[in-house]
């Protein structure tokens, strides 16, 4: 489950990015949420996005490509590391991201984000932010209990691991 969409307050679905453009595709005020990072996602309707099945060939790795600017003993160190600059960036960079620290701030963020969107202007808004970022989690609770029902359920899910 990555995706949920809402229209509104009211949570539509959850689910594959393919099966809530399914559920909400009819509704224009619709917005489909990134779980992972909170982050509205934005869809050509008429590029859809599609439940089908791997297709035949070679998958795609989703692999990018980007400049990264080190000191020469940084580049030093890398070229030492077994399969080179790549694979010694990708473990660190995996490393990081499994830090507990790392998912809790990865969470909060993303229920930041989604909070900001559906419920910016709510009472109470700010200071359950400071609540999440200050990592009270019965306060955070406290404040969003007035919201609306499916708004306080999707924040509950993802701030699990924020706390």
């Amino acid at each position: 489950m990555q995706y949920s969409a809402f229209s509104g307050f009211d949570h539509i679905a959850s689910g594959s990015l393919a099966e809530v453009y399914e559920a909400c595709h009819d509704d224009p005020g619709a917005l489909i949420f990134d779980r992972r990072d909170g982050r509205v996602v934005d869809i050509d309707p008429r590029f859809p996005p599609s439940s089908q099945g791997p297709r035949p060939g070679r998958p795609k790795l989703g692999v990018v490509a980007r400049e990264v600017t080190l000191l020469p003993r940084h580049w030093d160190w890398l070229a030492t590391q077994p399969g080179g600059a790549s694979v010694a960036l990708r473990k660190l960079v995996h490393e990081a991201s499994s830090d507990p620290k790392a998912i809790a701030r990865a969470r909060r963020d993303a229920a930041y984000r989604l909070a900001t969107v559906l419920v910016g202007n709510a009472p109470g808004y700010e200071e359950a932010m400071r609540a999440l970022y200050g990592g009270h989690k019965e306060e955070f609770a406290a404040h969003i209990e007035p919201w609306p029902r499916d708004v306080r359920e999707i924040l509950a899910d993802l701030t699990k691991e924020a706390f």
